[in-house]
C-alpha cells in the first residue's frame, strides 16, 4: 500500500493521470468524430480529409519555422531571467508573425494552385484555402503560447487548454459535418485550432504580462541562431514528413483508388488515437527532462523511466486493440470499413517500434543534434516512400502498413545504437 501511495505521489503519476483525463476525452471526441466521417463522406471523404491535414501539418511547421521544441528548451532555461524571457518571446513572435502574414498571402492568392495539388482539378475547395489564410495568424500564436506555458513548467495548464480545445473541436465538427458534409470535414480540420487563441491567451497572462513582454528593442538575432538547429530538424520531420505521407496516399488512389486511400487513412487515425497519450506525455513531461538533464545518469534515468513505466502499458494495450479489431472498426467507422481490420496487425507492430523510438527521438531536440536527426529521418522517409510504393504493387493496401513496420524498425535500431551510450 505505501508503494502506491508512493507513486501517486510523483510528478510523473500525477501528470500523466490528469493527461490521461484529457487523452480519454481527446479519443472519446475522436471516435464520434470518425463515426460521423464514416457516415457522411465514407472512404473516399476520408482520403481528401487525411490530404488536407497532411497539407496543414507542413503549413503549419513552415509558419511557426518549426520553432516550438526550441522556445520550450530556451524558455526552460531563461524562466527565471526576465530580460532573457523577454527577448526570446519578442524575438520569435515578431519572425512567426511575419512568416505567418507571407504564408497566408501565398495560401490566399493560389488557393486554386493549392487545390488542384492537394484535392486533384476535380474537385473546388479552393476557398478552404482562403479560409486557413484567414485563421492561420491565429493559430501560430496559440502554439508559440502553448511552448512558453510548457516552458514554464505548467503541465497541468497545457493540458487544460488541451481539453478546451477538443471539447470546441467537437462541437464544431459535429455540426459543419452534419451541415456541409465533406466540405464542412475539411472545415473542421482548419478553423478549431484557432479558436483556442483566446483560451492560451488567458492562461499565459497568469503567468507573464505577455504584452508587455512584446517590443522590436528586445528582438535579438542570437536567438534565432540558436532555434536555427530545431527549425531544420522540423522541416524535415513537420514539412517533408507530410508531403511524403500526401504522395504515398496519391499513390494509393492512382494504383488502387481512393477507397483504398480511405482504408489506410482510416487505420491511421486509430494509430493517433492511441500516440495521443504518449505524444503529449513526451511533449509536456520527458522533453523538458531531457533538455535539462546535463549528465549520462540523467538522461539515461529519463529513458529507464520511460520504457519502464510508459512503454509497456502500450504494448499491452496493442494486443488488447488487435483483438478488438472488429469491434473498433464497427465502433469508429461503418461496416463499409470492414477491411481495414485486415491493416491492423502490421500497424500495430510498426507503432510498437516506433513507441519506442519516440523518446530517443526527442533526445535530438533536447541536445540539439541537428545534423545526425536530419539524416535519420531523411533515411527514415526515403525508406517509407519507396518501400511502400514497391509493396503496394505486391500486397495492395496492405504494402503501406508493412512499409510502416518494416521502416519503424530500422529506425528503432539506428537510434538504438546511436544513444548506445546514454542506456548502458
Amino acid at each position: 500500500m505505501n508503494f502506491i501511495k508512493t507513486i501517486a505521489r510523483t510528478p510523473l503519476f500525477k501528470i500523466t493521470s490528469l493527461n490521461s483525463i484529457s487523452i480519454l476525452l481527446k479519443i472519446g471526441i475522436g471516435l464520434i468524430t470518425s463515426k460521423i466521417l464514416a457516415i457522411f463522406i465514407g472512404p473516399s471523404g476520408m482520403a481528401l480529409s487525411g490530404n488536407l491535414r497532411n497539407f496543414l501539418t507542413s503549413t503549419e511547421s513552415i509558419a511557426t519555422l518549426g520553432f516550438q521544441n526550441g522556445i520550450v528548451k530556451y524558455i526552460v532555461k531563461n524562466k527565471d531571467k526576465e530580460e532573457e524571457l523577454k527577448k526570446i518571446i519578442s524575438t520569435v513572435f515578431l519572425s512567426l508573425i511575419t512568416v505567418t502574414l507571407l504564408s497566408s498571402i501565398v495560401l490566399f492568392f493560389f488557393s486554386s494552385y493549392w487545390n488542384d495539388y492537394i484535392f486533384g482539378n476535380t474537385l473546388e475547395y479552393a476557398s478552404i484555402f482562403k479560409i486557413l489564410a484567414l485563421v492561420l495568424p491565429w493559430y501560430v500564436v496559440t502554439v508559440f503560447l502553448l511552448a512558453i506555458i510548457n516552458g514554464l513548467g505548467k503541465f497541468k495548464n497545457v493540458i487544460y487548454i488541451n481539453i478546451i480545445g477538443n471539447s470546441i473541436g467537437l462541437i464544431f465538427s459535429v455540426f459543419m459535418i452534419w451541415q456541409f458534409r465533406t466540405f464542412g470535414a475539411l472545415l473542421s480540420i482548419i478553423i478549431p485550432p484557432s479558436l483556442l487563441f483566446f483560451v492560451a491567451f488567458y492562461f499565459i497572462n497568469k503567468e507573464i504580462h505577455f504584452i508587455n513582454s512584446i517590443s522590436t528593442r528586445f528582438f535579438d538575432f542570437q536567438v534565432l541562431k540558436n532555434l536555427s538547429s530545431y527549425s531544420l530538424m522540423a522541416l524535415v520531420s513537420s514539412v517533408f514528413g507530410p508531403l511524403v505521407f500526401l504522395a504515398i496516399r496519391n499513390n494509393i488512389i492512382e494504383k488502387l483508388g481512393i477507397e483504398s486511400a480511405g482504408y489506410w487513412e482510416a487505420i491511421s487515425r486509430i494509430s493517433t488515437y492511441y500516440f495521443m497519450f504518449i505524444s503529449s506525455i513526451l511533449t509536456v513531461y520527458f522533453f523538458p527532462k531531457l533538455a535539462f538533464a546535463t549528465t549520462k545518469k540523467a538522461t539515461k534515468n529519463v529513458f529507464l523511466s520511460y520504457y519502464k513505466g510508459i512503454l509497456p502499458l502500450f504494448i499491452v494495450g496493442m494486443v488488447i486493440l488487435y483483438f478488438l479489431r472488429f469491434f473498433i472498426v464497427k465502433l469508429l467507422f461503418t461496416n463499409v470499413f470492414l477491411p481495414v481490420t485486415g491493416l491492423f496487425f502490421w500497424q500495430l507492430l510498426g507503432d510498437t517500434f516506433k513507441a519506442a523510438s519516440l523518446v530517443l527521438g526527442y533526445q535530438f531536440f533536447a541536445k540539439k543534434l541537428t545534423i545526425a536527426f536530419i539524416i535519420s529521418e531523411t533515411i527514415s522517409l526515403v525508406i517509407m516512400f519507396f518501400l511502400s510504393n514497391y509493396l503496394i504493387g505486391i500486397y495492395q493496401i496492405e504494402g503501406v502498413v508493412m512499409a510502416h513496420a518494416i521502416n519503424y524498425f530500422i529506425y528503432l535500431i539506428g537510434l538504438l545504437f546511436y544513444f548506445r551510450k546514454s542506456l548502458l
